[in-house]
């Protein structure tokens, strides 16, 4: 095998290894634990509570999984997650939502797009959103264009996981 040749393969394993070479290393990648949100349901409450949870991850070669819920969603008495009451499944659906899917990052406009697979809400999964954000330190400002419940942008803190 010629040096061309065997300089040719490495670049290929490279290549497959790491996608059709992976986006500039990004400040986003990590794992990052939910602090706030200005969300609002329709009725002016704050859509996570009063101590919401949550964390987001960025992959290195562009997956993101994003889960955040309220504190306060009352358990199932059935144990079961099949079993819930209306009341139950409401409370469980209004608390949480939970996505999954591809990212890219715009450094230039401090912008990232996620690319729903994935959402406990189906009418995000096969959309595509961009949203704008900072990094100060430990902490992650994003600013939600279009929060699930509905409403004007919301801003979203995180810090990052420790």
């Amino acid at each position: 095998m010629t040096r061309y040749n065997a300089l040719l393969l490495v670049m290929g394993l490279l290549i497959g290894a790491n996608g059709a070479f992976a986006q500039e290393k990004s400040q986003l990648v990590g794992t990052w634990t939910f602090v706030s949100s200005t969300s609002k349901n329709p009725d002016g409450s704050p859509a996570w509570g009063t101590n919401p949870k949550g964390i987001v991850i960025f992959t290195e070669n562009g997956r993101y999984s994003s889960h955040v819920m309220r504190s306060d969603r009352p358990k199932f008495a059935a144990n079961s997650r099949v079993q819930g009451t209306p009341d139950e499944n409401k409370a469980a659906v209004h608390g949480g939502v939970a996505s999954f899917g591809t990212y890219t990052v715009n450094q230039a406009n401090q912008t990232f797009t996620i690319r729903y697979e994935g959402s406990s809400y189906p009418n995000l999964e096969g959309t595509e959103q961009t949203r704008s954000f900072t990094i100060s330190g430990d902490e992650l400002r994003v600013t939600n264009p279009a929060p699930s419940v509905g409403g004007p942008p919301s801003n979203i803190v995180y810090r990052r996981a420790k």
